[in-house]
Formats: C-alpha cells, structure tokens, sequence
C-alpha cells in the first residue's frame, strides 16, 4: 500500500509546483520585471586591501592614535591583521595630528569601520580618495579646446575626478589672420605689449613704495620646484608629501605658478618677488596626490603659520569631506587661500572646489581685453540646489590668458587658464600682505578681510553677468587703498541687487517680479573681518524706501554661526497679493547686525551693521498662459551619485555634474524662454507645493529621481480637471547600457555604476501612466527635420505608448542601445515626439533633452519648445505638429517588453529626495505652504513608503476626477529597490506588497486549493488504512 500511495502523492506535490510555475512564467507577474538580467560583465578583480582615512576629534601625536586604535582592536570578533596603521614620514610627523591613515582587509571594511566609528576618539572614517592634476603641461601641442580629464573615450583616468585643468600655450590661443606673417606678426604684437602681467596691476607702483611681499610666508601647493631656480630669490623650504623621493618640479606646473607669484626674471616677473616661498611637493610625476597627502600639509601650513596659500587644482566633488573641512580649519587658522575657479567654460554651473567654498578666494579668468576667457568656469554653485540657490562665484577675475611665467629650467613661457589667473591673484595678495607690519597682520589680515579688499576693490567689466566675474576684474591699487584704511567689520557680497543693472544682475534683471508666484531666492554671502567666529544679533530686517516698498514679502535664512570668516543670507522675495496690479520699482535695504565674540586676549565684544540694497522691478500678474513652472526638485546631480551625462556621445566629460537648473546649463533656454514672452518660475520642492491653477504649463526636463504618490495623483488631477499643460523632455535609460557604464575607480577602490540613465524613464513612466504614454528603453541618435527647423536628436528615448487622438511623430534614427556605442539603423522609424489633449489639459512629450542643454549641445530645439508650450499653455496648435497625417486613430502601444526597468539591486534611496524621505515643502515655495505638504493635502499625509513597507492610504484630500484617468502605479510595479532574490520565487518575498486582481490569481488558487485538498485526502486515506491494518494485525 505504501509504495502504492507514494507516487500518488508525488504526483500531487508535482501537480502542485507545476501549476504555480506555468502561471508565473505564461503570466509574469508585475514585480517579476524587477530582477535584472545576469550582468555580462566579468567580475571585479580582487582587491586586497584599501587606505581609509580616520579622523580623530582631537590632535595628537600619530603614534598615541595608533596607540588607541590598536589597544581597542582587541575587542573587534577578528584579530588586528585585518588592518594596518601606515605610518606616515613627512615633515607633519613631528607635529600632532588629527588623522591617521590605515590599511583594512576588503573582507573585514564594514565591521573594522563599524567599529573604529563607534570609539569615542574618532570622527568618521572614510576612503582615502587620491587626487589628479591632469595633464597640465603634456597637452600644450593639443588644439584649443581640446581638454583632458578625468575622463578620455568614456573611461576613467587613475586619480581622483577632477575637471578640466590643464594649461595650454599662449600660441593655442592665438587667433589665426589672412596669412602666417599676420598672424606672427600680432603675436610678437601681443606679447611685446602684454608680457608683463604685472605692469597691468600697477604693481610697480607699490614696489616704489618699498613693498615687494618682504616676510610673507607663501605656500604653493603643486608639483615642487628646483632648489637652485634661477628666477627665485627667496626659496624658503620645500617639501615632499607624495611617496616619490624627490622634491624637484619635473613638469613645471609648479615652477610656473611660482613665477607669477614671485619671479624675478625681467622677461616674467612676479608680483612679489621677496615673497618666501614654501614649496609643497603634493602631486607626483604621474600628477597624482592623495587626500591624506593634502590633509598632511595642510596639517603642516597650519603648524608652520603660512600666510598665504595657492592651490592651482580643483574638481566637482565637493563632498569630499575629510578635504572640504580640513579647508575650513586652514582657513579658521587664518590662512589666506586663493584657488582656480576651473577650466570648464563656457558652460555655467561649473564651478570647482575648493574655490566654489565661501572662504576661499575663487579666481575666474579673463583676456587682456577684460573679456571673460571662454575657459573660466561660471557660477552658480550647485551646493545649494534644488532647496535653496547658489552662490555669487567667482569672488574676483585676473588675467589669464597669454601670461608669461617661469619655465621648468632657465627662461619664461606663455601660458593661459584659471590656473594662471590664480597665482596671479595669490601674487596680488603677497604684496598686500606685506604693505601691513608683521606685527599687526594677523589682528587685520584674514581670508574674510582680504577678499572684502579685492572685492570692494574691482573693477565691474561691462557685458558680462555676476556668476561670470563676481565683483570685476582685481584692481590692486585701489585694494592697497582700502586696506590702509581698513577696520575690521563685517559685509555683504554682493551688497546691492538692481533689478535695472543688466546685464550683470542676470538672471534676476531679465524676469521681474510681481504677485503669486514662487518666492525669488537671492543668496549673498557674509564676510565677517572681524573673527572666525560671528552671529546674528537679530533677525535681518527689511527697510523699505518708499511706501510701495510695503508690497514685498521677505523672509530670511541665515547662518547660525557664521564660521569661518563667512556665512550665509538667503532673500526669499514675494510680492503681497494686494500688488497683483502695481507696476513700478521697489526700493529698500535690508540690515544686518553682526558680531564676533571677544579673540584671544582681547574681552570686548565686536559688532558690525551690514547693508544690502535692493531695487526691484516690479509688473503686474502675468496672465496663467504666460507663466511656466520648471522642476527643479527632481533632479538628481553628481556630487553624490554617479549620474551619467546625457549624450553618450560625449566620451571626455561623463558626470551629469551643472546643476540642471535654469540658471546654470539650462541658462539659454531660460533666456529663451524670456525673449518670447513667458515667466519661468522654479519648483524646487514636490509638485503638490504649488497651485496648478496659477499656471499654464509645467516643465519637466532630464529629471532622475522617483515620485511621490501625492505628486502622481495631484498631477492627474491638474492637467485632467484644472487644465495644466504639461511638457517633458526625457532622455535616454538602458539597463543593459548603464551596466556597461560602469568603471572602477582606484579613489574609492570600489565600483562606480551609474544610478540612473540620463533620465530616470520609469519613474516618468509612472507619472505619465494615467496619461496613457510611456517612454522606450531604445538609445537613438540623428538628426530630425520639422518643416524648416532642424535640431540633433543625441542619444535620446522613443516613445512606446501614446493615447487615441494625439499626433505622434516618427523619424528615421540610429539605436545605440546595447551595441556598447556603436549606433545600428534600428527597425521602422522611431516615435520620439508626441502632443495630446487630456481632459481640460494638454501635453506635450519629447524624448531627449541635449537640445535644451547649454552644456553638451549640438543644435538646439528651443523651437520646438517653444511651439510646444504655445499649444500646452495656450492651446495654439502649429500645422505642421497637428497634421492629420500623424494622428493616432487607435491608442500606440508596442508592450510592456518595450518599458526600461529598473535597476532593482541599488540602494536609490542613498541619493533621491523621494524614496524614504518626507513630503513637504521647503523654503523653496510659497510662504502659505511651508513645511507643510502642500495644496489638496491634508495633515495626515505620509511619507513616501519604503519597499516592504505598507502603503498608508491618503483618504480624502485629493479632488476626485473622471475614472477613465485612474491612477496605477506604472505599467508594471517596478517600485522595489532591492533585488528580491531567487527569480522563481521571487514573488514569494518580494520586497512590495502584491497587487492582487482577479482575473490573473483566480485559476491558479483554485488550481492550488485542489492541489492542497487533494494531498490531504491522500494522507487521510493512508492514516485509516494504516489504523485498519493495525486492527486487523492485532485481532489475528
């Protein structure tokens, strides 16, 4: 009987997992989309061990920190060969220290670092990043704009990311004439005139005055110098802080940088020529350094009490803490730093650090006609994006283009980039320096007073804007008549916002304010001359000149403490609805009162009252159809996620690192935008914190992050029932691509996978579902022609579902997906742009967005945009875009196989403003709704649910709308975050609740209960035969 039954149930238990199995894989179900393909990719190569830096609260002697570390080992599960203190010999060994540096096991990191983090002594550990100075000589046969990087042909160089930074020759700059003869002619032209930097300054005039930067002590952070340079008088100590014996310059970057500050040669001169030089060693022969490298001299200048430091280098990451602070604590010791603002013009929003730091010295460049140098990076900084608004960088302009310098041996040469400019400046600041005593300098002289002399100082160039040139270009004459007079005090800069200063108060000149719309946000920086440490005595106040002056609504924020030497004020600027019909200026001040706590020995208190200006322009409400809103919330930027570039055919610049706002690279369109007619606002918290009603369209460009379920059912809600335009412009996501993108980078020692593609395409796919349009995963390239107007199509999406009854347009493109680059003619015309009405709304959707960005961009589409948003916004419909011929009679749909899916193995949460955080408006939107979670929401919203975490429903709060627009999350739920395991079972744990229906799970339960029913019944059958066998046994 028993081996008659065992089959039987076998059979059930197979009958079983066979019907489960045909169900998943003939129906998969929607969280089945989420387990990403196997990677081709070979794994990573082992990796033995890495150097992490460990930061100590305190300063010590190194062996007193390997000391400690090491007797708290002992209580680590592991013994303490999975790490290794490195020892450290450098001049700084004999001072104490804050840092060590030590060697961990890859298979011991998390717990060694776990542990080392939670000793009281220790503030953070974090991998020891290495630095990279590009290049900075080799190139100088390359063309002009030829620029190396970080990054060449798409893969990444040894070394830390940095931008841009190397120096090319005067002759690359020289604009070719008619004939060979001209063009030598003007060159000998242009250097016999201009050869001398320092005669532009007027320096000799205060070297006829005794001053020549006598007992200055200047540090030049570089690649060393020759002990026995003939163009140097005054070599006071050099200093090797790489791990290549030797102290000697052999690229000449550093011997360069030197010149200019300090030269003597009559053919290059310096600025201050009796300067004491202290050469640091920090970059070796392959141009590489180490943040424990950097962290060690810095150490070092600060013990030795420098005056002044040049750092000629910089990079977009700026969240390279261990770096970035230790920059504070050089400047809070009263150390003068003066850096390059970056080569990476003329794009905006490409500012390096440390220079885009408050209190450091940023220098742009410019040419001898006080034009701004195509190369000089531009402001904004980026720090401060989406929540607030960036800063006024650079703080000053020099020349930097064709300057004459010291050669690596004996003569001068001729070089050009805001790493000659900033040595110019340091120069500058050397012969400032030394116009005070020794003995008074360090009571006067500090980074917060020396930049309130050179800005207040410059010299305002005319045509050019604020974030190209800060205050102007140097003016060391006038600067050496302010600090004779100088008392310490505390300033604002910039000190006056004119709304009738064009152009150099761009953006705010160019679109006034007026009643209802998003706060304008203005944010200036403090200097405070008095001490590194500062407050405020009393909220800003705002003064109005006039009575209309009552019309403005400004409210602040500010800095708590105001360290070091700088601090920040932020204008958050609204017109009261009672002006919604004025027309005219506003003027004011607002007034700050500063002060600074008694310095050693001293014990009065220091106090200081600042003023900004303001003058405003003020207009009337725009009519709603005039007024776009753009979001800036969901973008996502590098720092601190490796967010690729948008054209995959860009090889040299990969990171997606401008700040994609409207006033960085979006600066053209925005222009634009203005020139015809429309007022852009910006929307830098969720879309539930504005009023759709207010406006005609919504604009949505290359945006990478997630969305909350307020923001999708809102939105709905405005375009359907409230009549909002809505228009996108998406960009590329492939899985297979991105995977393929990834690198690894000897920095962190680890990989490097992008976080999203170009655009995050599943989060919009999400947003535009109850829209019934969804974007592709195809990569296409090509040019596109509409009637007269042409633009590049560059590495952008297709469209793969579009209502009934919109226009959808098709053109003939290249998919580069999957082909690792190389572009293959793909099969049939692609959709890639499409216009509906919905509702009492109207959208417009496009599938890439190089052609709006100013950065990468080969022919622009602001054309299209502009047509566009004239049919969103005011339901005017071009020709051409509405031709019967492309009408859909029937909704397109090419299948949920053609959707891109997530990248379910990564941790988003680690860099988007969405998954896992709060809903609520910031300081960004209007007053009414601050810190609340916006229009239509009631109090008892939720946060954004973490995967595996039931969703709360809202209830009311929403305006319920036409059931035909039902909102779903997405063509397929692709919300999970983390890889859930086993494919086959993967709906069994998956980390999202299962969205049950029916039709789909209603055959395979009954299916599964009979299993169930079946398999019971057996083993009932089998115990009774057992008993009766046993009953039968025993009456025999």
């Amino acid at each position: 009987m028993t081996k008659i039954l065992t089959p039987k149930f076998n059979f059930s238990f197979i009958f079983l997992c066979i019907s489960i199995s045909i169900y998943r894989f003939n129906n998969p179900s929607e969280n089945q989309t989420l387990i990403p393909k196997p990677s081709l990719q070979p794994p990573p190569p082992p990796i033995n061990r890495k150097n992490y830096i460990v930061r100590f609260i305190q300063y010590k002697k190194a062996e007193d920190h390997k000391a400690y570390l090491e007797h708290n080992a002992n209580e680590v599960p592991y013994n303490s060969c999975s790490w290794e203190w490195i020892d450290r010999n450098n001049p700084a060994s004999k001072f104490p220290t804050d840092f060590g540096v030590v060697s961990i096991d890859d298979d011991a990191v998390d717990s060694v670092v776990r542990k080392f983090e939670t000793l009281e002594m220790v503030k953070d550990v974090r991998v020891d990043s290495s630095y990279h100075l590009r290049s900075l000589l080799g190139g100088m046969k390359k063309k002009r704009y030829d620029r190396v990087g970080a990054f060449v042909d798409g893969k990444k160089r040894p070394g830390k990311i940095f931008t841009s930074m190397s120096f090319t020759d005067g002759e690359d700059f020289v604009a070719a004439a008619t004939t060979a003869n001209q063009t030598i002619e003007w060159k000998r032209q242009l250097l016999s005139q201009k050869s001398q930097v320092t005669s532009l300054f007027g320096a000799d005039a205060l070297w006829s005055k005794g001053y020549t930067g006598a007992k200055v002590k200047m540090a030049i952070f570089d690649t060393g110098i020759r002990s026995d340079h003939p163009h140097f008088r005054n070599i006071k100590e050099r200093t090797n802080w790489t791990n290549e014996n030797s102290l000697n310059d052999n690229l000449g970057h550093g011997t360069f940088v030197a010149g200019v500050i300090a030269g003597e040669n009559t053919e290059c001169l310096g600025f201050a020529p009796d300067t004491e030089i202290y050469a640091f060693r920090v970059f070796t022969d392959a141009q590489v350094s180490y943040t424990s490298w950097f962290l060690d001299a810095f150490n070092y200048a600060i013990a030795t009490n420098m005056d002044v430091l040049n750092l000629s280098i910089g990079g977009p990451d700026n969240m390279d803490l261990p770096f970035v602070e230790k920059v504070w604590e050089l400047t809070a010791s009263n150390i003068i730093m003066v850096s390059a603002i970056g080569n990476d013009g003329p794009y905006y929003g490409t500012l390096n650090n440390p220079a885009d730091q408050s209190d450091v010295i940023g220098v742009g460049g410019i040419d001898y006609s006080s034009n701004i140098a195509s190369f000089s990076s531009r402001g904004m900084s980026t720090w401060e994006i989406p929540h607030g608004y960036g800063r006024v960088k650079p703080d000053v302009v020099a020349y930097g283009k064709n300057i004459r310098g010291s050669a690596i041996g004996t003569g001068c040469r001729t070089l050009s980039g805001t790493s000659v400019a900033s040595p110019v400046v340091a120069g500058v600041v050397c012969l400032l320096v030394s116009v005070i005593p020794e003995s008074e300098r360090k009571k006067i002289l500090n980074p917060a007073s020396m930049k309130q002399t050179l800005v207040e100082g410059a010299v305002k160039l005319s045509g050019h804007n604020m974030y190209e040139q800060g205050s102007g270009r140097v003016d060391l004459l006038e600067s050496y008549e302010i600090l004779k007079n100088y008392k310490p005090r505390a300033t604002i800069f910039p000190n006056v916002l004119d709304y009738t200063d064009c152009p150099y108060t761009w953006p705010f000149c160019q679109q006034p304010l007026y009643a209802g719309g998003m706060p304008v946000l203005f944010n200036a920086t403090i200097l405070n001359g008095m001490g590194v440490i500062g407050y405020f005595s009393s909220a800003p106040s705002w003064i109005p000149a006039t009575e209309q002056g009552n019309l403005l609504n400004i409210r602040f924020t500010y800095s708590d403490i105001i360290w070091p030497w700088t601090g920040y004020l932020a204008l958050h600027l609204q017109i009261k609805e009672e002006g919604s019909d004025f027309s005219g200026d506003i003027s004011g001040k607002v007034v700050v009162h500063i002060y600074s706590p008694p310095a050693t020995g001293e014990t009065t208190f220091q106090n200081s009252t600042c003023v900004l200006h303001l003058k405003l322009k003020v207009i009337p409400t725009p009519v709603r159809s005039k007024r776009v809103l753009f979001d800036q919330f969901h973008n996502i930027k590098y720092p601190p996620g490796y967010v690729p570039r948008d054209s995959l055919s860009v090889h040299n610049d990969i990171l997606d690192w401008h700040g994609d706002h409207l006033h960085t690279n979006f600066h053209s369109m925005f222009n634009v935008l203005r020139e015809e007619g429309y007022f852009i606002e910006t929307l830098g918290s969720p879309l539930t914190c504005f009023d759709a009603n207010n406006y005609g369209s919504l604009l949505m460009v290359d945006l990478e992050d997630e969305y909350f379920e307020e923001e999708i059912r809102k939105l709905k809600d405005d375009v359907v029932v409230s009549g909002l335009g809505l228009v996108v412009f998406g960009d590329w996501y492939n899985v297979d691509t991105i995977t393929k993108m990834r690198f690894f980078d000897d920095n962190t020692r680890s990989w490097w996978t992008p976080v999203t593609g170009g655009a995050n395409l599943p989060a919009l796919n999400d947003l535009l579902f109850p829209f019934g349009i969804a974007f592709g995963d195809r990569i296409l390239n090509g040019n596109i022609k509409i009637e007269h107007d042409r633009c590049r199509y560059a590495s952008g999406s297709n469209i793969v579902k579009f209502p009934k009854g919109g226009f959808l347009h098709r053109f003939p493109l290249f998919d580069s997906a999957g082909n690792n680059g190389h572009t293959d003619k793909g099969d049939g015309d692609a959709a890639i742009l499409g216009v509906v009405e919905v509702g009492e709304g109207r959208i417009g959707v496009y599938g890439d967005s190089n052609c709006l960005d100013s950065s990468h961009m080969v022919k622009d589409c602001f054309w299209l945009l502009t047509k566009m948003l004239d049919f969103t916004s005011r339901s005017i419909k071009d020709p051409v875009l509405f031709s019967n011929s492309v009408k859909l009679k029937q909704s397109m749909d090419e299948g949920d196989e053609r959707l891109p899916s997530r990248r379910t193995e990564l941790n988003f949460s680690m860099y988007s403003r969405v998954i896992g955080k709060e809903l609520v408006c910031r300081n960004d939107s209007r007053f009414d709704v601050w810190g609340t979670k916006g229009y239509g929401l009631q109090v008892r919203g939720r946060n954004h649910r973490l995967p595996g975490h039931q969703a709360i429903d809202l209830g009311s709060g929403l305006k319920n709308s036409s059931s035909d627009y039902s909102v779903r999350k997405g063509f397929k739920n692709k919300r999970s975050f983390s890889f859930s395991g086993n494919k086959f079972f993967s709906f069994l744990y998956s980390d999202d609740p299962l969205v049950i229906f029916p039709n789909q799970w209603f055959l395979p339960c009954i299916i599964a209960v009979f299993g169930v029913f079946l398999v019971t019944s057996l083993c009932k059958i089998r115990q009774k035969r057992r008993r009766r066998r046993k009953v039968s046994g025993s009456s025999r």
